[in-house]
Order: C-alpha cells, then sequence, then structure tokens
C-alpha cells in the first residue's frame, strides 16, 4: 500500500507556513556581504551539527563543539561524541550540494547520508549505510525509557521504497510539510540500527535545500528540538498515538522552523544596522580584524579575547592587540581581569548605534 501521510492544515499550521514564506522573501531581497554570510552561515553550521548530535546524547558543550569545529583539539573529551560531531558536519556539506538540485533522491543519498553520519563512531555498530537485519527500539534519551518498537527488518526495504517514491512524486504541497513529514516517517520506519534521528533530521534538511528554501544556509533544524527535547519527543508521539494523524507534529515542525526564520531575520536586520554603524566608524582607520570586532559587538553584547580569536581567525596576541587599539581609539571599554576579560562597546559609540538604529 503506498505512503499517503494523513493530515490537516490547522489555522496554526498556516499561519506558521506564511512567517516563513515572509522571511524567505526578505533573505533572497536583503543583500548581504560574502564576509557577513560566510560568518553566519558557519554559526549555524556549529549550532546544527552540535544539537543534532547532542538530541543523541552527545556530551559535548557548544563551545567544545565550535573548538572541534574549528579544527582545535581538545583533551578529555569523548572521541566518539567528537567523531559523530566532525561526522555531522560532513553531512550537512554532502547535502550543501544539492541545494537548488532538481534530480529525485534516491535511496542511495539517504544510505550515503547515514554512512557519512555513523561512519567509524562507537565501534560501527550501526552498520554504515545499511538497512537493519534486526529488530531495534526507540528509547528516550534522557530517561532510557523504550517508547517505540519499530517495523521488522523484513519490513524496512518496501516501506523505504514507498517513502523515498512519496516524496519524489508529492505535488501541490508546501516543501516545508514535505520536509516534516519526512522527517517523521523517517524516524517512524526506523531503517537502521543507529544514527535514524540524525539521518532524518539531515533528509529533512536535504528536502528543503532542493526546493529551494535553504534560507542561504542559515538555520539550524535541531536547535529548537534540542533546547525543548520533551516537546520534541511529544510531538513524534502524537502521530503514533492519533492513528498515524500527522497533524500535531507537523504543527510542531512548523512552529520550530518558524522561530529560527524569525531569529535569522532580526539577525539581517542587526546586519544592515552593523553595517551602517561600521560605515560611521570609517574616520578611525581600523584594520579589517577590527571591522568585524565592531559588527559582532553591533549583533553581541561583549566580546572576550578567545571569542575575537575565532571570529578573525588569529592567534592570542594579535586578537589582545586588536582589542586594545579598539581601547585606546575609545570604541571599547574593558571589564574584568586576566581570564575574566571581557570587551563592551564604549557609551559614546552605543549612543552613536541606538542613533542609527533609531533612523534605520
Amino acid at each position: 500500500m503506498p505512503f499517503n501521510p494523513k493530515f490537516t492544515i490547522t489555522p496554526k499550521i498556516n499561519k506558521a507556513l506564511v512567517e516563513i514564506e515572509r522571511v524567505r522573501g526578505f533573505l533572497d531581497a536583503v543583500k548581504l556581504k560574502d564576509d557577513w554570510l560566510a560568518d553566519m552561515q558557519k554559526e549555524a553550521l556549529i549550532l546544527e551539527s552540535h544539537h543534532s548530535t547532542h538530541i543523541e546524547g552527545t556530551a559535548l558543550s557548544l563551545e567544545q563543539a565550535q573548538s572541534i569545529l574549528e579544527g582545535k583539539k581538545l583533551k578529555g573529551i569523548n572521541r566518539d561524541d567528537e567523531k559523530e560531531l566532525l561526522n555531522y558536519k560532513k553531512a550537512m556539506d554532502f547535502i550543501a550540494k544539492y541545494i537548488g538540485k532538481d534530480d529525485p533522491i534516491a535511496e542511495g543519498i539517504i544510505r550515503e547520508l547515514h554512512k557519512i553520519t555513523v561512519k567509524g563512531v562507537r565501534g560501527e555498530k550501526a552498520d554504515p549505510g545499511n538497512y537493519r537485519k534486526i529488530q531495534n527500539y526507540v528509547a528516550n534519551s534522557l530517561t532510557r525509557e523504550i517508547i517505540y518498537t519499530p517495523p521488522g527488518p523484513l519490513e524496512v526495504p518496501h516501506l523505504m521504497r514507498e517513502f523515498v517514491d512519496w516524496i519524489n512524486r508529492v505535488e501541490d504541497m508546501s516543501p516545508v510539510l514535505t520536509a516534516g513529514i519526512a522527517q517523521f516517517q523517517f524516524v517512524h520506519i526506523h531503517p537502521f540500527i543507529d544514527g535514524n534521528g540524525r539521518t532524518a533530521r539531515l533528509l529533512s534538511t536535504l528536502i528543503l535545500y532542493k526546493t529551494g528554501y535553504d534560507f542561504k544556509r542559515l538555520f539550524s533544524i535541531s536547535e529548537y528540538y534540542d533546547k525543548d527535547r520533551p516537546g520534541y519527543y511529544k510531538a513524534i508521539q502524537t502521530v503514533r498515538n492519533n492513528n498515524m494523524d500527522m497533524t500535531v507534529w507537523l504543527e510542531y515542525f512548523v512552529t520550530g522552523l518558524r522561530s529560527q526564520m524569525e531569529e535569522i531575520q532580526e539577525k539581517g536586520k542587526k546586519i544592515i544596522i552593523s553595517e551602517k554603524i561600521v560605515n560611521a566608524l570609517s574616520g578611525y582607520n581600523l584594520n579589517t580584524r577590527q571591522v568585524k570586532i565592531i559588527r559582532y559587538l553591533a549583533i553581541n553584547d561583549r566580546i572576550d579575547n578567545e571569542q575575537c580569536q575565532s571570529l578573525c581567525n588569529s592567534i592570542k596576541r594579535t586578537a589582545t592587540r586588536d582589542l586594545t587599539g579598539l581601547v585606546e581609539k575609545s570604541l571599547l571599554v574593558k571589564h574584568g581581569e586576566k581570564k575574566g576579560t571581557y570587551y563592551l562597546l564604549s557609551p559614546e559609540i552605543s549612543e552613536k548605534i541606538r542613533d542609527i538604529k533609531g533612523h534605520a
């Protein structure tokens, strides 16, 4: 029997879709400088890689994840956690190649996504890229309670064929809903021994990327879920509790994506203002790294030396020199001592920024 998802487009879903389309239009129209766009894409990639693997139980902090993805070697961390994070980043790079492409999503692409995601992790017990041949179970990653028993292994091949066929033939449906349905259905089939949650979120992102909903790769579909794991699990379980009606899950999915879109739009507006701020400070003869620091502080509250190094891809000595130079120009104020040192915009510059924002 062909896969035919059951759901109702409620006012809540419709409102979220309208908001998502509005932000999509904003992103298509706004002109962001290449370096800004690259920095924001890097941040979104770090967030997605961290939060998607964190949902599945990795113990890395966001700061540790950022350091690892920037190529730094950390001591005292679980190497499997590190490998899972790096694998997920590779999988995100893999699906980025499909942005705007019309060719269908083949099962081979999904298998490859899984292979990239779990390869070399925890003894490769997940059998990378191959459908499971044994029964598996879904447990709450927080409580370890078994909450769902997926279809038997003999059912997996034909369920996946029907599911992928649906993805490629569905028409007259928002790609956002297609992505949401695909994420649930993949988790429901649970075709692999392990790595299904990560692969499901990657597949959902792939569908968005391929259909013109990549949102300039500035969003993290997993951040919302990781910060609301009980709600995430509950929304998935409601489908099974409601005779496989996906309405409540789709309400949750589009609400999460809309939340991400609102954050992106707000950040985009701040970036536009920050460019005006940098232009207003053109007479201070700032180097390119110092310009980045001012841009950063136009959006964020504070910066420290380590954040400055990461932002500007510089060493500690260079970051110290840049920050000290900005203090000497009365653009920043230094607070704290030694490892607790951080920098804020000076009152004069903060006032100038408020004036610019007031006229934006």
